[in-house]
């Protein structure tokens, strides 16, 4: 099987699958736990070397506050529950926000875990433009371009999968990603199940990965 090097992972659907549960919007964040923890070791055994998690945006933060609070509080659990893992983790976002959980700045420096292992981004306050902020003028070459963005220690991304059902990548890293391929799983995140991955790895050995050449 040819494994993608880099998978991107876009969590969605947790509100709509609150609202089905007969609970609160904001209360689908901490369901999403333990379905992100499930990938990262499923990624591991397999054998991708980096995987980036979409945690919030900073567009996201203009919903509700109890929504902003919750979705923050999650994203700094998850970032707990991959730090108990050996990992090399990276948490990619505006620091400065006031969304953004004051426990994550350590990790906005790669830190390697437990000896390290597998490249971990999870992106908390990320923004596309924040990220662009630093690039050079048009014209440049393209390492001094990539060097220039705020999440340049994250690399070209493979293969990006979204739950939830929706066809688009929200922002999610726009130059790590723009020649990524992209699958969609229908069910919502909370409902991750392993053949959702396996699914998508199938799916990825019948593409043609030209890079536009």
């Amino acid at each position: 099987m040819r494994i993608p090097a880099h998978i991107g992972i876009i969590p969605d659907g947790n509100r709509r699958w609150a609202r089905q549960s007969g609970l609160q919007k904001q209360d689908g964040y901490f369901h999403g736990l333990m379905p992100g923890l499930e990938l990262l070791r499923l990624a591991r055994e397999i054998g991708v070397r980096e995987i980036t998690y979409y945690g919030f945006t900073t567009d996201n933060c203009n919903r509700p506050p109890e929504q902003v609070a919750a979705f923050s509080k999650a994203c700094a659990q998850a970032v707990e529950l991959i730090a108990s893992e050996p990992v090399s983790l990276l948490v990619v976002g505006n620091p400065a926000g006031s969304a953004f959980p004051p426990s994550l700045r350590p990790y906005t420096r790669r830190t390697d875990l437990h000896g390290g292992g597998l490249r971990v981004n999870f992106l908390v306050n990320y923004g596309w433009e924040w990220d662009l902020a630093g690039l050079e003028a048009p014209g440049s070459n393209r390492s001094k371009i990539y060097a220039g963005l705020r999440s340049h220690d994250v690399s070209r991304v493979d293969l990006v999968i979204r739950w939830g059902g929706m066809r688009r990548l929200s922002g999610f890293l726009p130059v790590q990603t723009v020649y990524s391929d992209f699958f969609v799983v229908n069910r919502l995140w909370p409902d991750f199940q392993p053949e959702d991955f396996m699914e998508a790895l199938q799916w990825y050995q019948k593409q043609d990965i030209t890079l536009g050449g």
